[in-house]
C-alpha cells in the first residue's frame, strides 16, 4: 500500500500577478512562479524551527484554475489587444518616468500539495502556520486577496476511489498538464522547436464558396484542446561559477534561459478517469548532464509510475 499526504489551499484569490507565461507570451502564470511559492512556503515553515515541522517535505504541486481575467484592452476596430498598465507616480520636475510594460491578471486558483515528512498528530500545527505564511505572501508576484480554509487529506494509490475527495477540491476549475508529446511527435518529422510549438497554437482560417456564391469562413487549430505555450524551467547557456558581487557569495551562479513546451488544461474531473495523479503533479527535475532545471509533471519525471 502506498499512502501519499496532500496539503490543499483553496481558491486562492490572486490580484495582479504576473501574467508573463514565458519570455514571448502573455497569460497563465509560470509553472515556475508556482512551484517557487510552494518552495517559499516550505522555507519560511522551516525558518520558524518548529521541532514538529522540521521534517516537512513538498515535493510536487497540482494547480487548478478556477477563474482568470487577463488585464488587456482592445477596442472597437482594434486587431490586437493592448496591455492595461499602471503608471508610476510623477517625477520632480512632474514627468511620467519610463518604465517597462509588465502584463498583469486577477485570478482564482486552488493549490493541491503533496508533503511528506509530517507526523499526523501535528497537523493541526501544519494548518495554522500555512495559514499565517500565506497571507503574508505573493503569489506569482500577485496579491492574495482571500482564501478558504486549507486542509490535509489522505490518498491511498491502491484505492482508485480514493483520488475522488481530492478532486473535488479542484472543481470547477481546469488543471494544467505537460503536453511535451505534441512538441516532439512534430519534431520527429523534422518540424524545428520552435515551429513544432506555433503548429499547434496558430489558428488556421479558411473560407469556402457555394454554388450562390455565400462564403463561409471557419477556424481550426492542429489539436483539440485548450493547448498552451508554458514555461517549465531553464537552461543554462554558462559556466556554473562564482560572480562578481552576486547576493549569495557562497552558491554558484551561472546564465540561463528559458524552457518552453506546450502545457494542456483539462478539466478536472477528468483526473481519476482520462487522467492520473502523477499527471497532473509537478515537481523539480533537474539534468546537470544537460544544464537544465525544470518543472515536470510525475508522469514524465517517474514513467514507471504511470
Amino acid at each position: 500500500m502506498s499512502i501519499k499526504r496532500f496539503l490543499v489551499l483553496p481558491h486562492l484569490k490572486i490580484h495582479n500577478a504576473n501574467a508573463m507565461s514565458s519570455p514571448y507570451t502573455i497569460g497563465f502564470p509560470a509553472m515556475t512562479a508556482w512551484l517557487g511559492a510552494v518552495h517559499a512556503i516550505e522555507r519560511k515553515m522551516h525558518a520558524l524551527n518548529l521541532s514538529e515541522l522540521n521534517s516537512l517535505r513538498f515535493l510536487s504541486t497540482a494547480i487548478s484554475c478556477h477563474d482568470f481575467d487577463l488585464q488587456t484592452y482592445r477596442g472597437e476596430n482594434d486587431y490586437v489587444s493592448s496591455i492595461v498598465s499602471t503608471a508610476n507616480p510623477l517625477d520632480k520636475d512632474g514627468n511620467r518616468p519610463a518604465f517597462v510594460e509588465e502584463a498583469r491578471c486577477h485570478l482564482e486558483v486552488t493549490l493541491l500539495i503533496e508533503c511528506v515528512g509530517l507526523d499526523p498528530d501535528h497537523d493541526a500545527i501544519l494548518l495554522e502556520q500555512v495559514d499565517n505564511i500565506c497571507k503574508s505572501m505573493k503569489f506569482a508576484s500577485g496579491d492574495l486577496l482571500a482564501m478558504k480554509k486549507q486542509q490535509l487529506f489522505t490518498f491511498d494509490e491502491d484505492d482508485e476511489t480514493a483520488y475522488q475527495p481530492i478532486v473535488r477540491h479542484l472543481m470547477l476549475g481546469h488543471v494544467l498538464i505537460e503536453r511535451r508529446d505534441l512538441m516532439a511527435a512534430e519534431m520527429k518529422q523534422g518540424a524545428d522547436a520552435l515551429d513544432a510549438m506555433l503548429n499547434h497554437l496558430k489558428i488556421m482560417h479558411r473560407s469556402t464558396q457555394d454554388d450562390n456564391g455565400k462564403v463561409t469562413w471557419s477556424s481550426s487549430r492542429k489539436a483539440k484542446g485548450w493547448i498552451v505555450p508554458i514555461s517549465v524551467g531553464f537552461q543554462g547557456i554558462s559556466p556554473l561559477e562564482k560572480a562578481i558581487e552576486q547576493r549569495d557569495p557562497e552558491t554558484p551562479h551561472r546564465f540561463a534561459e528559458a524552457v518552453l513546451t506546450l502545457g494542456e488544461f483539462v478539466l478536472a474531473y477528468k483526473v481519476g478517469d482520462d487522467y492520473s495523479i502523477e499527471d497532473i503533479l509537478w515537481q523539480y527535475q533537474s539534468d546537470t548532464e544537460n544544464d537544465l532545471y525544470l518543472c515536470q509533471t510525475q508522469s514524465i519525471t517517474n514513467p514507471g509510475n504511470v
